[in-house]
């Protein structure tokens, strides 16, 4: 039996990206598995390198089916796992890399955007007690008919947080930064960073354009109750913790983020009949592109403008996809623009205090930035601008609210 608790850790790409770095990473490991500390090490593939392996697919084929594409892009991180390895032989001690699907891992068979279904951690458990560190591939799975999928970009985040709950045990993320901040330092220099963060407030820095950890991560940790730690690898500092929100102080903002990855799809003059927005997210749904936000406004003919917003390497395929639904709602043309970003603010006191709204918009129009599309959550608030003012209003509204002074503490529930 495993007597101490299992710690599951997640090194992202940038911290196995050279031969020096996964040494590194194999001496942190090797240090506390000498403490008889029990590991299930969870990696990304080296940066980069799923990049050039999407390049190469691309180059011999079109449209690559994307069955094949998962089966290629998913030997990125056993490279990873195997050098990692290696490399913890060599200083001593044992260890042994597992893929997704020698782990346990099981999704349904949506390629590219696979889903975990259940976790079978029996073989994780035997080689814990045979006294492995257990090296698990992320990113990827394996259907019950022995699919190899992947979980799409950023699902080793997934990957560390189901293998996490499903082991009842803690988890942290190790990757370039020291943690969550109030906003992106290379915008922001003088961004504070966040020892706490809620998992709400977190899921929408993510949805936001944050990519510290992603989203399905997140809704495993808040579903489970787990507590997620993000740590640079390359720093000795705590990070940032994500919990309970009832633990934290409520602050009405915590940060501002940006996203430059996504395009704006309209379609103008569409007829104002009941089931429009569902044919066009239909449409969408089947093609595997996620709208983001979706907004509708009535022209003064009381035909109605719809305008979506898409991740932008999805723009040319929306686009495609919703020819045919444009003519079949009498829409007059589809727009396609790639020039738009979204700036959002974010905290657990935005939906409980009106002003935030109204600072944030007159932030925007003093430094002449017009609001194209508004939309609004709980513990977030997201404007569309164009994208070559969106680190100019990033700075603003950051120092509209003083972020640069916050001062955030954990505080027990009553």
């Amino acid at each position: 039996m495993i007597q101490a608790p299992v710690k599951v850790k997640k090194y992202g790409g940038t911290s196995v990206g050279s031969v020096e770095r996964i040494r590194k990473v194999a001496g942190d490991l090797v240090e506390e598995h000498r403490h008889q500390i029990p590991q299930v090490v969870v990696v990304s593939a080296m940066a980069g390198s799923t990049d050039e392996l999407v390049d190469m697919a691309f180059k011999v084929a079109n449209r690559p089916r994307s069955r094949e594409l998962d089966m290629l892009l998913t030997t990125g991180e056993q490279v990873s796992i195997a050098l990692l390895a290696m490399a913890v032989h060599d200083l001593g001690s044992n260890a042994i890399a597992l893929t997704g699907a020698q782990c346990g891992i099981v999704t349904d068979g949506n390629f590219a955007q696979a889903r975990i279904q259940d976790v079978q951690t029996a073989k994780i458990h035997r080689l814990l007690e045979d006294g492995n560190i257990v090296i698990v591939a992320g990113f990827q799975g394996v259907t019950l008919d022995q699919e190899i999928t992947s979980l799409g970009r950023g699902g080793s985040d997934t990957t560390a947080a189901a293998l996490a709950t499903a082991l009842k045990s803690s988890c942290e993320i190790f990757t370039d930064v020291d943690g969550v901040f109030t906003a992106d330092p290379a915008i922001v220099p003088e961004a504070r960073l966040l020892p706490w963060i809620s998992y709400e407030e977190m899921l929408e820095y993510a949805a936001s354009g944050s990519r510290v950890l992603h989203p399905r991560c997140i809704e495993i940790a808040h579903k489970f109750n787990l507590p997620l730690q993000v740590r640079s690898s390359f720093k000795a500092k705590a990070g940032t913790t994500i919990i309970r929100k009832e633990i934290l102080e409520e602050v009405a903002i915590t940060g501002v983020t940006g996203d430059a990855g996504i395009a704006r799809i309209a379609l103008t003059g569409v007829r104002d009949v009941p089931g429009i927005a569902a044919k066009i997210s239909q449409s969408l749904a089947d093609a595997g592109i996620n709208i983001r936000l979706i907004i509708q406004g009535i022209r003064h003919d009381q035909s109605n403008d719809v305008s979506l917003i898409v991740p932008e390497q999805d723009a040319q395929r929306s686009g495609e996809v919703l020819q045919p639904v444009s003519r079949e709602v009498g829409a007059e043309e589809i727009q396609i623009d790639t020039s738009v970003a979204k700036v959002s603010v974010i905290g657990s006191g935005v939906a409980s205090n009106p002003s935030v709204a109204a600072r944030m918009f007159q932030t925007l129009a003093k430094k002449k930035i017009n609001i194209q599309l508004i939309s609004s959550s709980e513990v977030r608030i997201a404007c569309i601008i164009e994208q070559d003012q969106l680190e100019s209003a990033i700075r603003a509204i950051h120092k509209e609210f003083g972020l640069e002074q916050l001062e955030r503490k954990k505080v027990e529930p009553a």
